[in-house]
């Protein structure tokens, strides 16, 4: 078996909120991870669609990025645009 070849293996110290709320259409269960390795921008990991995004404000008002990023409608987008924008900034 040949040696494995990395292109990087850190490890990192992260601040995660796991957050759950219920919004007009469905329910929101998020794991939001704040680290270094993203110049700023934080994980966002949905765990009842099994999807995630790496987000910063630039992304939130990028027209179509969350509906795409996390397989919703404009209304589930926009819920969960007004809750992410209260802490990605």
């Amino acid at each position: 078996m040949s040696e494995r070849f990395y292109l990087y293996d850190d490890l990192e110290n992260t601040k995660t909120r796991f957050v759950s709320f219920m919004g007009e259409n469905q329910r929101f269960d998020l794991a939001i991870v704040r680290s270094e390795r993203h110049y700023g921008k934080q994980l966002v990991l949905d765990m009842q669609g099994s999807r995630f995004a790496i987000l910063g404000p630039d992304d939130l008002e990028e027209e179509g990025y969350l509906e795409h990023a996390f397989n919703m409608n404009e209304e589930e987008a926009a819920e969960l645009k007004e809750f992410l924008s209260e802490f990605i900034c």
